[in-house]
């Protein structure tokens, strides 16, 4: 009796409990767009999308260095988004504390919040974002002028409230350590 039943969950693509691998157990279906750069419009990627932000972004970033990048979240948190930033503890140097620097006053900005990851663990490397709960942005690229100008890199964006809440949750995780550092520019 079990036997037709297993194959009636194998043709499904069904496999009860957590026997299937992690691609399996993802959705396949979704809206992505795929860019490899450097290349036109490369650079724009990101600043494109977070302009569409109308009630949050939630940012891991290992590097955020891009002036365009901190503007267009600036621009954001001006407009009434909340910004929240997980970055690696490097980004806690000159640049974040400095009184004329870009990343410093976007820190100081009202509607941005950000976190760091604890110095003592390994890099916070993730380069990713969420968009109102309905975009979802990854890839190799850093948030800087030569990871979006120069290096050979990839960004992915997906359309996909359920991609979305998977990375927000997630996010929460990462945000909510015990252990992490704020930023006191």
């Amino acid at each position: 009796m079990w036997k037709p039943l297993l194959l009636a969950f194998a043709f499904a693509g069904v496999v009860p409990g957590d026997a299937r691998a992690p691609l399996d157990r993802e959705p396949s279906i979704v809206g992505a767009r795929v860019f490899y750069g450097p290349g036109p419009g490369f650079d724009t990627i990101d600043t494109d999308l977070i302009s569409r932000a109308k009630t949050r972004v939630d940012m891991t970033a290992y590097v955020l260095s891009d002036a365009r990048v901190v503007d267009a979240l600036a621009a954001a948190a001006a407009r009434g988004v909340h910004i929240r930033l997980y970055l690696d503890p490097e980004q806690n140097g000159p640049r974040a504390n400095a009184r004329d620097s870009k990343l410093g006053a976007l820190l100081r900005t009202p509607n941005v919040e950000a976190r760091m990851k604890s110095s003592a663990g390994d890099l916070m490397h993730i380069k990713s974002y969420e968009v109102d709960g309905r975009w979802l942005r990854s890839g190799s690229a850093n948030f800087s002028f030569s990871g979006e100008a120069k290096q050979d890199n990839d960004i992915v964006v997906f359309e996909s409230a359920e991609f979305a809440d998977a990375y927000i949750r997630r996010f929460d995780d990462i945000w909510s350590r015990r252990d992490n550092g704020k930023f006191k520019p």
